[in-house]
C-alpha cells in the first residue's frame, strides 16, 4: 500500500501535465493590443519628409506601444499604391505616414483614387510641417547670373523656354509649387516630371535640369554641402533652419504678394482599427513629440513638429484640401493618374 501511493500520485501528476499540454494556447486578452511588431507604411521612396519622420518617430513608438515598429517605403503613382496598401489593411498593425499629396492633393487630381482619404482612414496626429525651398544648380545659377529669386524671373522671362524645372512628378506639392510660381511670375519653363523628388533632386545636383522646389527636409543637406543653391522658402515665415533665407514674398515683389505653400506629413491608421487602439497611438505620438529630443532631431533636419488629436488632424486635412483646390485651379495642372 505505501508504494502504490507513490505510484498513483506520479501517474495523476503525469495526467495534469499531459492534460495541460493537450490544451490549445489561450487566446490573447480583448485588450492584448499591439501584440506583435507593427509597420509604417511610407509611400514614397526613401529620403523624403514622410521617410525621414517616419524613421525618427518608429523608435519612439516602439518604446510607448512595446513592440518593434518598422518603416517600410511603398512608392508609386505619387503615394497613391502605398496608401492604398494601407487604406485596405487589416491586421492592425499597419499605419500610413502619409502627406499633403496622399490626403489632399491626389484626390483633386484623380477620378480612380485607389482609395477614399477620409472614409477609408482614421487620422492619428499631424507630425510635422514643412516649407518647400526653391533650388537651383549652383552651376547654372553661375552661368545666368542668378543670385536671388528676381535674377531668377528676370532670366525665364527674357529667355522663356530656356530653364528647365523638376518636380516629383505630374500633381506632386512640388510641380504645384512651380506652376504656381510661372503663372504668378507670368515665366515659361519647362516642366520634366520624376518618379521622386529624390531622383529629380539629383538630376538637379548632376546639372541634368536646372531647379525644382523641394521639401527642405531632404534638400537641407545638399544645401548646406553647396551642392544645391537656395534661393527662397515657400512658406510665409522664413524657416528656423535657414533663417538667412528669404521667404518667395519677401524675395520676389509684388508678383508674389502673398505666396504660400508647405509640405506636411501625419500617421493615419485603416478605418477599420479600433477607436481605442488609434487613441492608443495619438497618445504615443502626441508625448514622443512633445519629448525634446525628438522635437530636436525632427527640427535639425527641417521639419516644424506639431503633433495633434486626430479632430485636429482631420480639420487640417479638410482646409489644405480647400487651399490646394486653390493653387490646382489656377495653376491649370489637370492630372488623371
Amino acid at each position: 500500500m505505501t508504494q502504490a501511493l507513490p505510484r498513483r500520485r506520479g501517474l495523476l501528476l503525469w495526467l495534469a501535465a499531459s492534460a495541460a499540454s493537450a490544451q490549445p494556447d489561450r487566446p490573447e486578452r480583448p485588450d492584448a493590443w499591439p501584440n506583435r511588431p507593427l509597420r509604417i507604411v511610407v509611400p514614397y521612396a526613401a529620403g523624403g519628409s514622410a521617410d525621414i519622420a517616419a524613421r525618427l518617430l518608429a523608435p519612439e513608438l516602439q518604446r510607448g506601444l512595446g513592440q518593434p515598429v518598422a518603416v517600410d517605403n511603398r512608392p508609386g503613382a505619387d503615394g497613391n499604391i502605398g496608401s492604398a496598401e494601407v487604406a485596405s489593411a487589416t491586421d492592425g498593425h499597419t499605419l500610413l505616414m502619409g502627406s499633403v499629396g496622399t490626403h489632399a492633393i491626389n484626390p483633386l487630381l484623380s477620378r480612380r483614387l485607389p482609395y477614399d482619404p477620409v472614409k477609408d482612414f482614421a487620422p492619428i496626429s499631424l507630425i510635422a510641417t514643412a516649407p518647400l525651398v526653391l533650388l537651383i544648380n549652383p552651376g547654372v545659377a553661375q552661368s545666368l547670373a542668378i543670385r536671388n529669386v528676381a535674377d531668377l524671373v528676370h532670366a525665364a522671362t527674357t529667355q522663356p523656354g530656356r530653364l528647365h524645372i523638376a518636380s516629383g512628378g505630374n500633381g506632386h506639392p512640388s510641380h504645384l509649387a512651380g506652376e504656381l510660381f510661372k503663372r504668378l511670375t507670368q515665366t515659361y519653363m519647362l516642366h520634366f516630371p520624376y518618379r521622386s523628388t529624390v531622383s529629380a533632386q539629383q538630376d538637379v545636383i548632376a546639372g541634368n535640369m536646372d531647379l525644382m522646389f523641394d521639401a527642405l527636409p531632404s534638400a537641407l543637406p545638399q544645401i548646406r554641402s553647396g551642392r544645391l543653391l537656395a534661393l527662397a522658402v515657400t512658406t510665409a515665415r522664413r524657416s528656423p533652419s535657414l533663417p538667412e533665407l528669404p521667404t518667395l514674398e519677401e524675395a520676389g515683389g509684388p508678383a508674389l504678394k502673398g505666396y504660400e505653400a508647405s509640405a506636411w506629413v501625419g500617421l493615419f491608421a485603416p478605418a477599420t482599427q479600433p477607436a481605442e487602439q488609434v487613441a492608443r497611438l495619438q497618445r504615443d505620438a502626441v508625448a514622443a513629440l512633445a519629448g525634446p529630443g525628438l522635437r530636436e532631431r525632427l527640427g535639425a533636419r527641417g521639419l516644424l513638429v506639431q503633433g495633434s488629436g486626430g479632430a485636429e488632424f482631420a480639420k487640417l486635412i479638410a482646409g489644405e484640401t480647400a487651399k490646394w483646390a486653390r493653387v490646382v485651379k489656377l495653376s491649370g495642372v489637370k492630372v488623371d493618374r
